[in-house]
């Protein structure tokens, strides 16, 4: 998916101009256009943060071809996953079908470096998560804490929090986030 076509379909949608997405969301009016541009890739919690100015969640951000009127399947195959991934954070959403969700579950890929952004993220809700390979290094307030397969979490997320990969493995977590407005 191209993030800034979609951005700047969104804005439109929605009737706002860059400016005005630049005020409501705290950003500047050039960092809207560059994300429209695609001359920079945001990071997830740069993301994240512009679309708190619409508002919207990364999720409904993704699932542009969500169609809810269907019957809702139970199982779900790899390619039915939504892709929420932003520059090196890999993220899937498990339940493309599944409309009005309470949660949002996920299977999270980092790679080497990759990071969710050097600000930390915060918002309603919990997360939690459980490392399925590798290790990586997640802060939450002023705590940073090591994880590596096996390891779990599980904070509230009015906490300000930041994922990130600073070893040579790839790192794969299966997590899941209330509400679903990730």
């Amino acid at each position: 998916m191209d993030v800034g076509e979609r951005l700047k379909a969104i804005r439109k949608q929605k009737g706002l101009s860059q400016r005005e997405l630049a005020k409501r969301a705290g950003v500047t009016n050039s960092t809207i256009s560059m994300i429209e541009k695609n001359s920079v890739s945001p990071s997830v919690s740069s993301l994240k943060k512009v679309l708190q100015g619409i508002p919207m969640s990364l999720v409904e951000f993704f699932a542009e071809d969500t169609d809810t009127d269907n019957a809702q399947p139970v199982v779900y195959n790899p390619d039915e996953f939504i892709d929420l991934s932003v520059d090196e954070v890999k993220l899937k959403l498990v339940g493309k079908a599944f409309g009005r969700r309470a949660m949002a579950f996920m299977i999270e890929t980092y790679e080497p470096g990759a990071d969710t952004g050097a600000e930390l993220y915060v918002h309603e809700g919990e997360e939690a998560g459980l490392v399925i390979n590798g290790a990586f290094e997640l802060t939450v307030g002023s705590e940073v804490y090591h994880l590596k397969k096996g390891d779990a979490y599980y904070f509230d997320s009015t906490r300000p929090h930041r994922f990130r990969n600073p070893f040579e493995e790839t790192c794969e977590i299966v997590s899941a986030t209330t509400p679903a407005n990730f």
